[in-house]
Order: C-alpha cells, then structure tokens, then sequence
C-alpha cells in the first residue's frame, strides 16, 4: 500500500458533498431493512409473548391457544431449535429463556399471516410463572454482591502515597443514567430460505459477520450456509451492534421452520422494553491537587450496571477506565472497575462505549472541586492538560497533545469566552430569578477497538468495462455518513469523478470476517481497505498506460483487452496496537481525537428549565475526508450528549408491586429526547486546521463519537448557572440527567445560606496548615 495519509492535490476526498442517499432519505425513497417485507410474498410475520416479571422462573408455557387464532401458523419455542438456542456471545442470552431476567423478555415468539394475527395469537399462549427476588439498581447490586464479567484496574505510581502528598484532597460519589438509543428504525430482520438451504437474513445490524455467526449457530449450520445483508440502518448508535443478532435468529428459525419468509421488527415499544441501553454508571473517588490546584492523585472506583447478560459489559467498562483522564495528566492513579448484574435489559454498545461515562467522572470532579478551591472551573481544567512526552495511566504516550490545547485557546478566542463571563456576571446580579451561566471542557477520545483482532477490514472494489466502479466493503451505513466518505476515497484513489463511483450493501458473501462499524473506526478501517483494493487496481492500469495519456474510458477497456484483473480485494489492519487486558497496560488506541466547547446556558429559578443560548466548538478530524458529514456528526453527537446529560431520565419501577421492573419511560411521550428546540440559538462548529494525522487514511480522524463529549460542556454550564443562585463560591452537585426537576432541586439548595459542599467530604491541607 502507498502512504496511507498522503493527499494529492486533486483530491476528491475534502470537498463538501452531499451523503450520499440525502435525496433518498428526505423525498421518503430509501428502503429500510423492513420496506422489504412488502416486497416479499407469503410473508409471516413474528410477535414476541413478552414476560410480566423483572425476575421469575418459568414454570409452564401452553401454546394451544395461540394455534387457534385464525392466521396464527406456529408458535416458536425452545423445541424448534436445531442448534444452540442462545443469541448471545458469552453463552447467557437465550432465545427462549427457562428464567425470565427482565420485565419484557421474550419466552416464545409467534407467528401469523397478520402482524394482528401474531399479536392475538401472543395474547393467546398461557405463560405460568414463579416470581423471583429481583434486583434494579447498581447499588441494590452492590449490597446484593451481584456481580459478573471481570474486575479489572488501571494504577500508575502511589495513589496513597499522592494523595497524603496533595496539598487539597477531596472525596464523594458520582452517578449516571443510562441512554435509550431511540433510532428511528427499530429492530428489524427480514429471513428467507432457498431451494438449497441456504438462509438469507436482511438484517439492520451493524455487525453482519457476528449477526451471521449467531443465526449459523442457532440453526446448527456452517456460516457459508447463511448470508447477511445490511441494506442501510436508521439509525444505530451502538444498539444495532449485539442487539440485532437475536431477532435476526428468530426471523431465520422461522423461515427454516415454516418454509416461509419470516419478518421480524418490533413496535416503538417493545424496542424500547426488549432492548439494551447506555451502561448506567456508579462511582466513588478520592482526589488530591496540589498547591497550584494541579491534579496530583485519583482514587476511583467504576460500578457499571450491566443489566440481565454480559453482552459488551467488559469492553465498556475498559474503555470507561481508559478515559477518566479525558484530556489531563494525573501523575498517581488507581482506577478499579467491576460490572453488577441486574434484572433489566443489557446494557449494550451506545456511541462512546464507556468512554463518556469515564470522562464524565474526572469532569464531575473538576466542577465540584472548583469553587472549595478557589479557583475558575476554567482555569482548573486547563492546568492540568497533558504536555508532551507524558503517558496515560494505561502507558501510552499522548501524541500531539498540543491540538487539546489549540482547540482551547481558539474556543476562547473565539467564542468571547472572557467577554462574555463578565456580560454574564452582570446579567446575573440584575437577575434574581434567572441566572446564566458559562464553561468549557475539553475532549481526548481514544480511536480503535478494545479488542486487537477488530482492527481490521477488507474491501471489494471492481471496475466495469464502461469505467464504472462498484464497491463493497465490510462498514455498514446508518447514516453517518461512511457510504459517502467511501466513494471519496475510492474517486481520489482511483482518480475518476466521483459520479463514476457506486456503492453496494454490505453482505456477508461480497466481504467476509467483518468487524462491527462501531469505535469511531468505520472510516479508518474501511478506508484503508478500500484504498488499498483501488490502489492494486490503479497501479495495474498505469503499467499499461506508461507514456500515455489516455481516458479512463479507454484506459479500462484496454485493460480488459489485455486480460488485466479489474476488481481487487483489498484488506488493511492497524498497526501498532499492544493491550495486555490482564494488566490494563499497553497501547489500545491508533491516536487520540481532540476538541473543546463552550456553552452559555439560562436557568429558570422558577422551574429549573434551561435553554442553551450559545456553543462554540473546535473539533480534530485531521484532514477531513468529507467536510459536511463531519460537521453533521459533530452537531449530531453533541445535540445526543446533551440529551444524555440533562433530558433523558431512563426509569423503572422500583416499587414492591407486580409491576416491578417494569420500564416506565416506554414511549416518547414519557422519555424526553432533545429535539430542535433544544439546539443552541447560536451553534459555532470549526475543524481545526493543520490536524494532518499520520498513519490514517488521506490524513483524516475519526469522528463518530468524540464529539459527544463535548456536551459536558453545557453541563458544566448549567452547574454554573446554579451556582449563581446563592453565595460567591457555592458548590454545586448536579445529578445526571441534569433534568429541570433536577436542576430545580440544585438551584433550591444553593440558595440555602451557605450553599452545598462539592463532596461529602473534604481536607484542605493547605487551611489546616499540614505539609
């Protein structure tokens, strides 16, 4: 392969154009996964009989019922399985459970020539069960010692020895919400056998090679007897990424049962009851700073909730401790992480993997502790940054940390921070029941999968003899945007219009062995691959043109006439990459994706509601492959963070009744998403200039989920915004979400004399006169 991130100058890569289906998607023409379903005949259709009970053992199930209702066909169960009947990779997920682990699971699911058949049909069978004592929550969990997956930690130097030494020292708990991913596509599989046996599964996941592995497995056949297909998603964030192989499986199980094409694709409801959801997270901690307010010492340990099965627990939870750093350096640490089991559904992948929720902890900590120190929350952050030459507590060297720093300076440069501070400090001392409020964070974001093995692609690129170009590669689309960064990369490579070039869906026959598109890595990954199968082709063809200069056209015809190959395989792995997940030491990720924000928000002392008035944001990319998506996902995974962080409130019941574990917020009538109205009524979005990234395709960066971390920003804002409300120096405690039922609670206790303490408990060496 050519250098990887050298661009010439004609570059197809860089200019803005539009995504690729952006027509389709708005005149209503794409075809999803289930659009398919009405385009094949003979279809059934599946309806889950979904359990009352968080936890309870299933003690009989009676079918005959179901058979009776006109337009019921079979009753899938545990007997129809030839295979394995697990959905899941750690062996812990069945498919047709003997023990319910969650209020809504699936115990059998139905099938019917009518969605409405199958539904009356699931309404039929007759479930009987023997309720069990669950458990809902991280700490019931904890007292409970219900734990699963490993427990790993993370240490670097004497965390005691740095926290004796700190001349401030500080310690309290931080707690977060889970996320409902809320795609506007829910889970959906499409499945069909042919006259050979061979299964065809449409499927809207965005790990094909693992979704077919599982539908292999629970049919009990070789993966070359089933095909996967990844038309397009709508919508993923990481809920499409394990979640998808079940339905996908029970679709094929039918259609292998029936004979018929089966489809599978749950209501608003039953995705939001049956699916799996951004780890919840508990932490407790001890921080040190020195006299200069330097961080010097952390002690934390991390409590994910990982639901009723593994699922990605493991690797969350390594990636959290991986970034609660986030852009500083801290010379003594020791990170310690566990997962807890509990009886709601799993938790799963969400844009990020664990990544905000580690950062979340260093960022809570900063702005709790600021004001007991007397020092901006501002300036806190930024004197604790990573110079250069200095390592993360897991042993990789931050490579251009400085990028961190310029992406700061020029947030403040430009968003007016300064000015503005103190055009708020006036608006606040002549509002007594509004209060505005201002800050700043960074974002240093590791690019590349926790598992070595992952860090791979391949491509399929063929040329036709009219000079048009087709490619397969193994990322899939759900709008983000990697179809269109595709087709750039193979125009720039291949050095033909951007017209010429079309992309396939993402099958399992066309590319094989595929990692999931998911760690930001898409572009990285399926770039280099694509680039490498263009580059053979490329190279073939100007053999043949040396001291010519012919047409594409001709060049290409000629090449066939000369029986030269017009199609190549191409195929790329990350280089560089050392992880020891036994002692949380090495170097896991390609480069860091940097960026920094400032948010200006308005609190209503009345009601807590916040409004957003303004966010500034510089953003890495490196050498952006295609402008537009970029900054689309930029806005994109901000405006999600932001929703994580302050709307939506995921919320069970935790009550003694028969409902409990019951998902309350099963609709978007009682769970809160951001909308437009949520938008900033100014939103500034800069790339950073001059972020040329070595080693990475044409330069550029990934920027899936970097930028939602950026909302901290606006977090960190309305703890100021708080804080205004009482006393000079009150310190503000914000739960997350920072809902205005929250923000109420907060704005009520600073106005108490005296304000809150940041912690629940704090030693001021430098006050009491200790060394």
């Amino acid at each position: 392969m050519n250098d990887l991130s050298t661009r010439p100058g004609d570059a197809v890569v860089g200019l803005e154009v539009p995504h690729e289906s952006a027509a389709l998607h708005v005149t209503g023409a794409a075809l999803f996964t289930d659009d398919l379903a009405v385009r094949t005949r003979d279809c059934l259709h599946a309806w889950p009989v979904q359990a009352p009970h968080a936890h309870a053992r299933v003690t009989g199930l009676r079918t005959a019922g179901a058979l009776e209702v006109p337009g019921v066909v079979h009753v899938l169960t545990a007997v129809d399985v030839p295979g394995v009947g697990d959905a899941g990779v750690h062996d812990d997920e069945p498919l047709f459970p003997g023990e319910v682990c969650f209020h809504g699971q699936a115990v059998c699911w139905v099938l019917g020539e009518t969605p409405e058949a199958a539904r009356l049909g699931a309404a039929a069978v007759e479930v009987d069960y023997e309720p069990l004592l669950s458990i809902l929550s991280i700490t019931e969990a904890i007292d409970a010692g219900s734990f699963q997956g490993a427990q790993p930690t993370i240490e670097r130097g004497d965390v005691e020895r740095g926290l004796a030494a700190s001349a401030h020292v500080f310690s309290g708990t931080t707690a977060m919400a889970g996320q409902e991913h809320f795609y506007l596509e829910t889970q959906s599989a499409l499945a069909h056998v042919d006259e050979a046996g061979q299964v065809f599964v449409q499927s809207s996941t965005q790990h094909p090679s693992e979704t077919q592995e599982v539908v292999a497995r629970v049919l009990g056949l070789r993966a070359h007897h089933v095909t996967v297909q990844s038309l397009r998603m709508g919508g993923a964030f990481g809920g499409k990424e394990m979640q998808p192989h079940g339905y996908a499986a029970i679709a094929a199980l039918g259609a292998v049962v029936t004979g018929r094409p089966v489809r599978v694709r749950l209501t608003r409801t039953q995705d939001l009851t049956m699916t799996g959801k951004r780890h919840g997270f508990h932490a407790q901690w001890r921080v040190g700073f020195d006299e200069d307010g330097r961080l010097r010492a952390l002690d934390a340990t991390l409590t994910a909730d990982g639901g009723w099965s593994l699922d990605l627990s493991e690797p969350v939870l390594a990636r959290a401790l991986c970034h609660v750093d986030n852009a500083y350096w801290i010379p003594d640490v020791r990170l310690r992480g566990r997962i807890v089991r509990t009886h709601k559904t799993s938790s799963t992948a969400f844009r990020g993997f664990g990544g905000p929720q580690g950062m979340l902890v260093i960022e809570d900590i900063l702005g709790r502790c600021a004001p007991a120190l007397g020092i901006d929350p501002t300036d806190l952050r930024r004197r604790s940054f990573y110079a250069e030459g200095q390592s993360t507590p897991y042993g990789q060297i931050v490579r251009h940390p400085e990028r961190a720093a310029r992406a700061w300076d020029q947030v403040l440069a430009t968003g007016r921070v300064e000015e503005r501070r103190a055009e708020i400090a006036t608006f606040n001392a002549a509002h007594p029941h509004i209060k505005r409020g201002i800050a700043v964070t960074p974002v240093k974001f590791g690019i590349a999968f926790n598992f070595k093995a992952f860090n791979q692609a391949g491509a399929l690129v063929h040329v036709y003899k009219d000079g048009s170009v087709l490619i397969n590669h193994g990322g899939t689309e759900m709008g983000q945007g990697l179809h269109t960064k595709m087709r750039q990369v193979a125009a720039t490579t291949l050095r033909v219009p951007l017209e010429r070039v079309r992309l396939a869906p993402t099958r399992t026959d066309k590319v094989p062995n595929t990692s999931a598109t998911a760690a930001s890595s898409g572009a990285d990954l399926n770039g280099a691959a694509v680039k490498d199968a263009c580059e053979q082709i490329r190279n073939r063809l100007d053999d043949l043109a040396v001291g010519r200069d012919l047409a594409w056209e001709d060049l290409v015809l000629e090449g066939y006439l000369n029986r030269i190959p017009l199609w190549a395989a191409g195929f790329y792995r990350t280089e560089g990459l050392e992880w020891d997940p036994a002692r949380m030491q090495g170097r896991p990720f390609k480069y860091f994706a940097y960026g920094a924000a400032a948010a200006e928000v308005e609190v209503d002392g009345f009601t807590g509601a916040c409004r957003t008035r303004r966010v500034d944001i510089v953003h890495d990319v490196g050498d952006t492959l295609s402008p537009l998506v970029d900054l689309g996902q930029i806005e994109g995974g901000f405006v999600q963070g932001v929703g994580w962080l302050t709307l939506e409130d995921l919320r069970w019941d935790e009550s003694d009744g028969p409902t409990r574990g019951r998902l309350a917020t099963q609709a978007a009538s009682t769970y809160k998403l951001p909308s437009i109205g949520e938008l900033p009524e100014e939103l500034h979005v800069s790339l950073l200039q001059d972020a040329h990234e070595d080693g990475a395709v044409y330069g550029s960066k990934a920027v899936g989920e970097p930028p939602l971390m950026l909302a901290f920003s606006v977090r960190e804002a309305i703890r100021s915004a708080v804080a205004a409300f009482g006393p000079a120096g009150t310190c503000v405690e914000l739960p997350s979400p920072a809902t205005p039922e929250a923000v109420f609670w907060a704005i009520e206790r600073a106005r108490r004399a005296g304000g809150d303490r940041p912690v629940d408990r704090a030693i001021d060496r430098a006050t009491a006169g200790a060394d």
